[in-house]
């Protein structure tokens, strides 16, 4: 792994300090390594600290009574974690595990409070990544609340297309990941995008997708349940 002040500059929040803000992290970042299915955290926990992902992927999700999964957001190197109760005084609000092998920079609550009364750019760029993740948050919210799951599975698509900036792309979720995240199973969803294979909306190469008809596919993500 590349030196700590290397992998800070490559993550958002710190990518605009001076040399000596990003020394100060670095001196208080511990290497943590997690095996996939690992857990980092699980929601309700007291916030210990800031997680920075700097090498491999991990899921962000909420967990029912029932014990049913539904996954918020799925988050790949470089990236962090857990940045909103290192204020809030609250516990993590979520749970978060690694898909793969992961390697993370782990930063505790009191160290990194120091850095930014100490170097407030920080702070602000917190605030920054918070605000980022809220409105996603929203839009997930806006994913399993509105429509059916035919709808929001055409909308998750055109999304994935749109931020490829191609109309072929890899899906980055498997259809289990996918279900969580439209709020159903996994029958459902393969079941809807073998629909849409059949009738020639898109094209399917393993995880590679591929939009045919754009203009279909907005229809159903437009129609009405």
């Amino acid at each position: 792994m590349v030196p700590k002040n290397a992998s800070l500059t490559q993550i958002g929040l710190f990518s605009g300090l001076a040399e000596n803000e990003v020394q100060a992290l670095a001196q208080r970042a511990v290497e943590r390594r997690f095996a996939p299915e690992q857990m980092l955290f699980w929601e309700g926990e007291p916030c210990a600290g800031i997680y920075i992902v700097m090498e491999g992927s991990v899921k962000i999700f909420k967990t029912s009574p029932s014990g049913r999964e539904m996954m918020l957001s799925l988050e790949a190197a470089p990236c962090t974690v857990a940045e909103l109760p290192l204020f809030d005084g609250g516990p993590y609000p979520a749970s978060v595990r690694a898909v793969e092998p992961t390697t993370v920079l782990f930063i505790n609550k009191a160290d990194f409070q120091q850095v930014c009364r100490q170097y407030p750019d920080v702070a602000l760029k917190v605030l920054a990544v918070v605000g980022q993740r809220l409105r996603h948050l929203v839009g997930v919210v806006e994913a399993i609340t509105f429509g059916s799951v035919t709808q929001r599975l055409a909308r998750l698509l055109l999304d994935s297309a749109k931020q490829a900036g191609t109309e072929r792309f890899d899906l980055p979720l498997t259809h289990q990941e996918i279900a969580s995240r439209l709020g159903t199973v996994r029958e459902v969803v393969s079941r809807n995008m073998a629909r849409f294979r059949a009738a020639g909306l898109i094209r399917i190469n393993g995880r590679q997708v591929q939009i045919v008809d754009r203009a279909a596919l907005e229809t159903e993500a437009e129609a009405q349940a």
